[in-house]
């Protein structure tokens, strides 16, 4: 699979858009695995750390499991729309039991990050 860096968007997230947009149409499936992140970082001339951060990304979303001295796997979206259903079931349980959505929101805020209203994270100096 090509990942070409048009530059319109920061290097981490032309990959991270370019792999889940491969997964998401099937053209990679679960399983299948993908460069690791040396040999992407020399094949698009980039720094390694842009790889990983791109890798991270991926995972957060649910879409690829990196193993560690095994590779970096697609989950494709069955394992994503398990990922979702378990969040959702989290979030319904913590409900009941009595957590506010302001809660929730800041719990989220803390683990993914603020968001401004455009939902873009908010830079911290």
């Amino acid at each position: 699979m090509e990942v070409r860096l048009t530059g319109k968007k920061s290097i981490y997230e032309e990959i991270t858009d370019t792999y889940e947009r491969y997964i998401r149409l099937g053209v990679l499936r679960e399983g299948e695995r993908l460069p690791s992140v040396r040999v992407l970082a020399v094949k698009l001339g980039i720094n390694p750390n842009t790889v990983e951060r791109a890798y991270t990304e991926l995972e957060a979303r649910g879409l690829i499991r990196t193993i560690p001295k095994k590779g970096v796997y697609v989950l494709g979206l069955q394992a994503h729309s398990r990922l979702y259903e378990e969040a959702r079931h989290q979030l319904s349980a913590l409900k009941d039991a009595g957590l506010s959505r302001s809660e929730a929101r800041e719990a989220l805020e803390e683990v993914y990050g603020a968001e401004d209203e455009k939902g873009e994270a908010e830079e911290t100096i």
